[in-house]
């Protein structure tokens, strides 16, 4: 058997990771591997502890109790491992360190960004690589190590809270406005209720975030969004609203960045508050626990607060 200090924490991380996903299948497509290669794995990990981790269970595989022994240390490990490298990367600031980002579309274009403009000129050492993606991929990236931080909504397909893999810093409330052309019978009000929108034709997106909160806030309202027309592209539904072939609710993130990318269009379309609590997409930045101390990584997710915290201080696009 071997000693705990010879573990291989990467063959300990197949296993968790085993735990967390069922399947070896699950686990090979989230960190990237064959399905030969993490029963290979598995088996040499079983090989060096001395003990059976593994037990058939119809056509796959358990934990056995040992192998629970075994993970029941294994979070505290990984968290201490990113500490040590945080002592690392402290005892070398100033140097140059790279920090590896991912983010959804409209977080990077409206947090990511500006922030990362912000840097440039107090860190020019800090060299940084992006990565748009959405759930799960960006959790999959910590997992693997690829990414070092991600930013993400979210969403009931995300980790639990006590999820120990993760250190959270929550960035942002971002609430929905209604989108509507400029011509609408209800542009003219200042604020408007989800109720007022019973008899409306709908954009929404094919899937994500948004289109579940608009089903959820409509639902909460007492009806079912009539959705005639669906986009996975901001920009094409600003495009259909605009030419008033239905409403959306739209993140005012998102709207900024429109208003930004295409002045020229604003004109054709207006933003309403809607009354009472607004349905809002909660962002944060995950990074893996225990490396959130690192200086270049807390350099970031601080340029990327105060980013979040300029824009909770703005306000949506001015009522026409």
């Amino acid at each position: 058997m071997t000693s705990p200090s010879d573990l291989d924490l990467r063959k300990v991380r197949v296993l968790r990771e085993l735990d967390r996903r069922g399947t070896v299948s699950a686990v090979a497509d989230a960190l990237h591997l064959t399905p030969s290669a993490v029963s290979q794995q598995l088996t040499a990990l079983s090989r060096e502890t001395g003990v059976r981790l593994l037990e058939p269970a119809g056509r796959r595989v358990r934990l056995t109790g040992a192998a629970r022994v075994l993970l029941r240390h294994a979070d505290q490990l990984f968290a201490q491992l990113e500490r040590v490298q945080a002592d690392l990367a402290a005892y070398q600031e100033g140097a140059t360190a790279e920090v590896r980002i991912t983010a959804f579309g409209s977080a990077i274009t409206g947090l990511v960004l500006p922030a990362l403009r912000d840097l440039r000129g107090r860190r020019p050492g800090l060299s940084l690589v992006l990565r748009e993606s959405e759930l799960p991929e960006g959790y999959t990236g910590l997992v693997a190590g690829e990414m070092d931080i991600a930013i993400v909504i979210a969403s009931p397909d995300g980790p639990a809270g006590d999820d120990a893999r993760f250190a959270r810093v929550p960035l942002l409330s971002d609430p929905l406005d209604v989108m509507m052309p400029a011509d609408h019978p209800l542009a003219a009000a200042r604020e408007i209720s989800l109720t007022d929108l019973v008899e409306e034709t709908w954009v929404t997106g094919s899937v994500g975030a948004c289109s579940q909160l608009t089903a959820t806030a409509c639902a909460a309202a007492g009806f079912a969004p009539r959705v005639r027309h669906r986009a996975d592209e901001w920009t094409t539904i600003f495009g259909l609203v605009e030419a008033g072939l239905g409403i959306s609710l739209i993140p005012r993130l998102v709207s900024a960045n429109m208003s930004a990318m295409t002045p020229q269009h604003t004109n054709n379309v207006v933003l309403r508050v809607l009354e009472g609590q607004a349905p809002q997409r909660h962002i944060a930045a995950y990074v893996r626990n225990g490396s959130e101390s690192a200086p270049h990584l807390a350099t970031v997710l601080d340029a990327l607060a105060a980013q979040a915290t300029r824009i909770r201080t703005g306000r949506p696009m001015a009522a026409a």
